[in-house]
């Protein structure tokens, strides 16, 4: 791991930890997918949580953690947070607005806590999630998460 990458497990595990969330952290190999790092971890895809950078049309950021066999549901978001125009910025403002490179993204962490809004199917499962840096994934409660983090949990997405 380099630079970003160190600082960004760093922040990860500390962030996690401050809020008394308990994480396990796994190295894998790269994936070039989602569906190849389910297989590698030995889960299924939608038990693989994206963090998603959401960018609103005043410039500022919202994540939206959906599982990895679903998509975002722009209307539903849209509705949710009271706004017409929602997008998912480029990587480099993805990276600028939460210190992460895409792949490795998750809210804890993240240089600036931007809001959170988790799709209702991850609850009550145990999930896995990006851990700050490449190769690197998380393992974690997601009703846990999702309270630890103040999320908004709402039907935000759809089947892929």
């Amino acid at each position: 791991m380099g630079g970003i990458e160190t600082e960004g497990a760093e922040r990860f595990l500390a962030d996690a930890a401050a809020r008394g969330l308990d994480v396990d952290v796994v190295e894998r190999p790269a994936a070039r997918s989602l569906e190849e790092a389910a297989a590698i971890l030995g889960i299924r895809p939608g038990d693989i949580v994206k963090s998603l950078v959401v960018k609103h049309r005043d410039g500022s950021f919202l994540f939206a953690l959906i599982p990895g066999d679903r998509q975002i549901s722009w209307p539903k978001l849209r509705a949710l947070v009271g706004v017409n125009k929602l997008s998912l910025p480029p990587a480099e403002v993805a990276l600028d607005a939460t210190g992460y490179e895409r792949g490795t993204i998750t809210p804890l962490g993240s240089t600036t806590a931007w809001p959170v809004y988790a799709d209702a199917t991850i609850a009550g499962r145990r999930i896995s999630m990006g851990a700050g840096a490449h190769g690197r994934s998380a393992f974690v409660d997601a009703d846990a998460l999702t309270s630890a983090l103040g999320a908004v949990v709402a039907d935000i997405s759809e089947p892929s």
